[in-house]
Order: C-alpha cells, then sequence, then structure tokens
C-alpha cells in the first residue's frame, strides 16, 4: 500500500528532523524543505502529497507567501507552525486558507494526533461520493466541489467542511463549541473568532446564499433555506 505524504517545511533542520522522526514512526512518507521556494518546487515535483507541515518565518519565501502560492491551485491541508503567538497571524492564516496552526513549542505527540485527525477528514470526503442540493447549493464530496446553479465556488478546504456541516444540519442552531469539535476535529483553544472568520469568508464567497447561514446571538450560527 502507498504511503501518504507528507512535506514539512521549516528552515531549522533540528525541528523537521523532531517531526520527521515522530511522522515515519507512523509510517508516512516525508519530504523535507529549508525554504519556501524549495518547498513549492518540491510540491510541484512530487506529486500526491496529502498535507503540509508549514512553518512561518523562513528565508527567500515566507509561509504566508506559499500559502497564496499553493491556494492558487490545490486544497490540500495545510497546519502553520510558527513561534509566535499572535492572534491576529492567526486569523490572517485562516483568511488565506490554513487549515490549521500550532505555536511552538508544541508537543510532538499532539501534532501528530492532528495530523491523523485532519487525514482522516480528508479520506471521508474523498471517500463519500455523495452530491446534495440544498437551496441551490450543490456540494459533492466526491470531486470536493461546490456550485451555484452552473457557477463553480472555489472554496478552501475548511470552508467545504464548515458548508458540508451546515448542510448536513439545516435549521438546526449549532455553538461556536460543536462547530470547533465537528469541523476541526480537535479540542481547540483558540480564540471563537476562528469560525467567525470562516463563515464570514464562506458567506461572501456563496454570494447571496450566504444569507442561509444565520449567526444565532450568543451561540453560534444556523443554516437555515427560507425563512
Amino acid at each position: 500500500m502507498e504511503k501518504i505524504k507528507i512535506l514539512v517545511v521549516d528552515d531549522e533542520s533540528r525541528m523537521r528532523k523532531l517531526v520527521r522522526d515522530f511522522l515515519v514512526r507512523q509510517d508516512y512518507e516525508v519530504f523535507e524543505a529549508a525554504d519556501g521556494e524549495e518547498a513549492l518546487d518540491l510540491f510541484y515535483e512530487e506529486k500526491g502529497i496529502s498535507l503540509i507541515l508549514l512553518d512561518v518565518m523562513m528565508p527567500r519565501l515566507n509561509g504566508w507567501e506559499v500559502v497564496k502560492e499553493i491556494r492558487q491551485t490545490s486544497k490540500v491541508p495545510i497546519i502553520m507552525l510558527t513561534a509566535k503567538a499572535d492572534e491576529e497571524d492567526e486569523l490572517l492564516g485562516f483568511e488565506l486558507g490554513v487549515d490549521e496552526y500550532i505555536s511552538k513549542p508544541f508537543s510532538p505527540k499532539i501534532l501528530v494526533a492532528r495530523v491523523e485527525a485532519i487525514l482522516r477528514r480528508a479520506n471521508k470526503i474523498g471517500e463519500a461520493a455523495q452530491t446534495k442540493t440544498v437551496g441551490g447549493i450543490t456540494i459533492d464530496k466526491t470531486s470536493h466541489t461546490v456550485a451555484i446553479g452552473n457557477e463553480k465556488i472555489e472554496l478552501s478546504y475548511k470552508e467545504f467542511e464548515l458548508l458540508d456541516y451546515f448542510m448536513e444540519n439545516q435549521g438546526i442552531a449549532l455553538s461556536r463549541d460543536k462547530i470547533l469539535d465537528a469541523v476541526w476535529n480537535y479540542d481547540y483553544f483558540g480564540d471563537a473568532r476562528t469560525i467567525d472568520t470562516h463563515v464570514k469568508k464562506l458567506r461572501a464567497k456563496l454570494g447571496e446564499k450566504g444569507e442561509y447561514i444565520q449567526t444565532v446571538w450568543g451561540l453560534g450560527y444556523k443554516f437555515s433555506v427560507g425563512e
């Protein structure tokens, strides 16, 4: 069976080795890059990379620039690693299409657990041969695409999961904690604005259909059609 490929990008060789060793023990195939340019070269040359662990502060091209480039052509899950515990940086990462955000120093075991969680979610989406249409929005889990009528809507990995979760639970008021647990699939210790940021972007991309995502004050959100 072919191993799952993970790209680890960090300018610190010791950090790359630490992460690599833990991932290899879990039978992942790991590729390493020491800067942003090398990361992009590897990503485009090595087909089938399933996840990227990406440092923010790097020479040549920083992490943000790498994310912007990759998100033009791919929805591959990206976990950002950073030494800065800056909330604004975290929100910027989610705005750019980052799926997870982990501050250094971190527990390698927790990192591996998050990698496995996000890969499980990605595999479920890939295996679920299902197309669903609600309120004129069509979501195809097989091809991982969303369309309004004949117009395809480009969503990030997490935006897709969030919309899918809303559509699966239409008419139900969902708390932010419940959304975090279902979509992020782990106990997230960040600010609730993580969800608000994703919802804002999702609404904008859905245009008029974005009105289906209603704010439930003091609780969270509800996806409702025809109210």
